[in-house]
C-alpha cells in the first residue's frame, strides 16, 4: 500500500486541529448555555412548610407558597431567568368553567405575590394562562356542546391574565391553544394598564403522550380520565401549521413563541428560529424529564451529562429561554464549571 505521505499534505484540511485542546474547544464553540437561559417550573399546593412528592417526576416536589418563594430566592442566586407558577387547585375549588382561575386569592396568585415581595424583579415571574388546573374535566376551556369552546373560553383567559398582572406576574404564558388568545389577552393586559407585562405563547403546543407526569403533578389526570385534547392543541404530524400558529400568535402581539414538548420538536424549534425574528422558548416536559431521570438512575445514563446535553441540544437548535425540571440543578452545574 502506498504510504499517505506520498500524497503531499494529507489530508490539507485536518478539523482535529480545532479539537484536540480544551482551550481550542472552547474557544470556538458555537452554542453556549447559561443559567439566564433557563426557566424553573414549580407546582404549589396549599398549606404552609409543605411539599409533597410526585411520583412519575423523581426529584419534583409540589410546594407550599412560602417554599416556593424560597425556592424562587435560590433561582434568583443562581443566576436563573424565571420560574414558571403552575397550582395544583384543591378538587372542591374546580368547576365546570374554571372560574377559580380569575380569583385573586386563587394559589397562583398568592404564590405570585409572595415571589414578587421576596425577589423584586430579580427574575421573571411566569404565570399559565389556561383553565385546565380549574376545570372539573380538566380541559384547557370552557365546554359547551361536547366541545371546547373557543370565544367563550378567551373571554375567561384575557380576566385570568389581568388576575395574574395584578398579583405581579410579569410574563403571562397562555398555553391553552385556542384561537385569536394572544390579541384579546394583548388588548386586555394594556386595557388594564399592564403593557410592560410580557406575552410568551405556547405557540406551538402539540397534542402530546409526554405530558402524563405534569398531568399528574397538578392533579387534571384524573379530571380529564381518557379524553383528548386533540381538538386544539396540534397534531404531531404537523410542521407547517406551527408556522402559520407562531405568524398569528406574532401579528397578535406575542413578545416570545414557545414550542412544547422540546426534545421530539427540535425540527420545530429550528424552523420557528430561521423563520421569524422573535425569542423561541421551548419546554422540556414531564415525560422528557422522568425519562432522564429514570434512566439514570436504573445507571443506563449518566444524568448531568446527558442533561447538559439537551440543554445544549435546545440552544443549538435556536431555542433561547428552556423550561426545565432540571433547571435548578443545571444552574448549579454551570456555576461550579465557572
Amino acid at each position: 500500500m502506498q504510504p499517505l505521505s506520498s500524497f503531499g499534505s494529507f489530508p490539507a484540511t485536518r478539523l482535529r486541529r480545532l479539537r484536540r485542546w480544551d482551550w481550542v474547544r472552547q474557544m470556538v464553540q458555537e452554542t453556549h448555555l447559561s443559567s439566564a437561559n433557563l426557566i424553573w417550573p414549580i407546582f404549589v399546593i396549599d398549606g404552609k412548610g409543605s411539599t409533597e412528592p410526585i411520583k412519575t417526576m423523581p426529584g419534583v416536589e409540589r410546594m407550599s407558597v412560602d417554599l416556593a418563594a424560597e425556592a424562587a430566592e435560590r433561582a434568583a442566586s443562581l443566576g436563573i431567568g424565571g420560574i414558571a407558577i403552575f397550582p395544583v387547585t384543591p378538587p372542591g375549588l374546580k368547576s365546570e368553567d374554571g372560574r377559580h382561575a380569575i380569583d385573586s386569592e386563587n394559589l397562583i396568585c398568592r404564590a405570585t405575590r409572595a415571589i414578587r415581595e421576596r425577589c423584586g424583579d430579580k427574575l421573571g415571574i411566569v404565570c399559565d394562562v389556561a383553565l385546565d388546573p380549574y376545570t372539573s374535566h380538566g380541559h384547557d376551556g370552557v365546554i359547551i356542546d361536547n366541545y371546547v369552546a373557543n370565544d367563550e373560553t378567551v373571554s375567561i383567559l384575557c380576566e385570568q391574565a389581568i388576575n395574574q398582572a395584578r398579583a405581579g406576574a410579569t410574563v403571562i404564558a397562555p398555553s391553552d391553544m385556542m384561537d385569536g388568545r394572544i390579541g384579546a389577552i394583548r388588548k386586555a393586559l394594556d386595557d388594564a394598564g399592564f403593557q410592560h407585562v410580557t406575552i410568551m405563547s405556547y405557540a406551538a403546543k402539540y397534542a402530546s403522550a409526554f405530558y402524563g407526569p405534569f398531568r399528574d403533578a397538578v392533579g387534571s389526570a384524573k379530571n380529564l380520565g381518557g379524553a383528548s385534547k386533540k381538538t386544539y392543541q396540534m397534531n404531531p404530524a404537523n410542521t407547517d401549521e406551527a408556522i402559520r400558529e407562531v405568524a398569528l400568535d406574532i401579528q397578535e402581539g406575542a413578545d416570545i413563541v414557545m414550542v412544547k414538548p422540546g426534545m421530539p420538536y427540535l425540527d420545530i424549534v429550528r424552523r420557528l428560529h430561521d423563520s421569524f425574528s422573535i425569542p423561541v422558548a421551548v419546554y422540556q416536559v414531564s415525560g422528557e424529564y422522568a425519562m432522564l431521570k429514570m434512566a439514570s438512575s436504573a445507571g443506563a445514563l449518566n444524568e448531568k451529562e446527558c442533561v447538559l446535553e439537551s440543554m445544549m441540544a435546545f440552544r443549538r437548535a435556536g431555542a433561547s429561554c428552556i423550561l426545565t425540571y432540571f433547571a435548578e440543578q443545571v444552574a448549579e452545574w454551570l456555576n461550579v464549571a465557572e
